[in-house]
C-alpha cells in the first residue's frame, strides 16, 4: 500500500497580518492531516477541540479516533495539540529537539510561576506531565513516511515528508504558514529563529510538489513555480 493523506481540518490564523489584522479576530487552530500506509494512521497536528475533533475525522475518513495508531505534532505549541487528549490509546511522537527545547521552556516558566505564587503553576505543572506522554519520533515512520526537521518556527519544529511513487508531499506545520506566506517568501512573524525558518521555507519550496501548510489548505507546486 502506498502512503495516502488526508487533511481533516483547514487550519486558520487568529490573526494574518497579510491581510492587514493587527489584533486576533478569530480562534486559531492548525491543519490537522491523516497519514496512513499500511500499518499506521497518523493524525498530525489534532487541533479542534475534542467535541469536535472525532466528528469531523469521520467525515473525513469514514472511521473513529479509536482506529488512530499514532499522533504526530509539528510543534508542541498548544494550538498544534488542543485535542491530544482524546487520542491517549495512540502513541504521541514530536522532533526530539522540540520535546527538548519546550521541556526547558515550561521548567523556566513554572519556575517563576512558583516564585511569583502565581495562578499559572497547576497548568504549566500539567502541561510538564503531559509531555510525558510524548516520545522523541524516528526518522521514519515507515517506507515512505519520513520524519522532515524544519527549525525556525520553535527550536525543533519538524514534518513529515511523504513520498508516494510519483510525487513529494511535504506536511509542513508553520515552516509554511499559509498560502499567502509561501508566496510571497514570508514566514511566521512569532518565529523563534526568523533566518532559520526562511531556510526551511526555502527547503520545502525546492522539494514539495505538494505542502500541507500549517494554517490553510493544501498548496500544489507545479513545476516548482513557487
Amino acid at each position: 500500500m502506498s502512503v495516502e493523506y488526508s487533511v481533516i481540518s483547514i487550519g486558520t490564523l487568529s490573526r494574518n497580518r497579510l491581510w492587514g489584522e493587527s489584533v486576533a479576530i478569530r480562534t486559531a487552530h492548525a491543519t490537522t492531516t491523516a497519514v496512513w500506509d499500511e500499518h499506521r494512521l497518523i493524525l498530525v497536528d489534532p487541533s479542534l477541540p475534542a467535541a469536535a475533533m472525532g466528528p469531523v475525522f469521520n467525515e473525513r475518513t469514514g472511521k473513529t479516533l479509536s482506529a488512530v495508531t499514532d499522533v504526530f505534532c509539528t510543534t508542541l505549541r498548544p494550538v498544534h495539540r488542543r485535542s491530544i487528549r482524546a487520542l491517549t490509546h495512540a502513541n504521541w511522537w514530536v522532533h526530539e529537539a522540540e520535546l527538548e527545547s519546550y521541556r526547558d521552556k515550561l521548567k523556566d516558566l513554572l519556575d517563576a510561576a512558583e516564585r511569583a505564587e502565581s495562578e499559572d503553576v497547576d497548568a504549566l505543572d500539567e502541561d510538564l506531565k503531559l509531555l510525558d506522554r510524548f516520545r522523541p519520533a524516528p526518522q521514519r515512520f515507515g517506507e515512505q513516511v519520513h520524519l522532515y526537521p524544519l527549525a525556525g518556527p520553535t527550536a525543533g519544529s519538524a514534518g513529515l515528508l511523504l513520498t508516494p511513487a510519483t510525487t513529494t508531499i511535504v506536511i509542513a506545520g508553520d515552516a509554511a504558514l499559509t498560502e499567502q506566506h509561501v508566496l510571497r517568501g514570508q514566514v511566521w512573524e512569532g518565529c523563534a529563529d526568523a533566518q532559520a525558518a526562511m531556510g526551511s521555507l526555502q527547503d520545502i519550496v525546492e522539494l514539495a510538489d505538494i505542502i500541507v501548510p500549517g494554517h490553510d489548505n493544501v498548496i500544489v507546486c507545479r513545476g516548482h513555480w513557487l
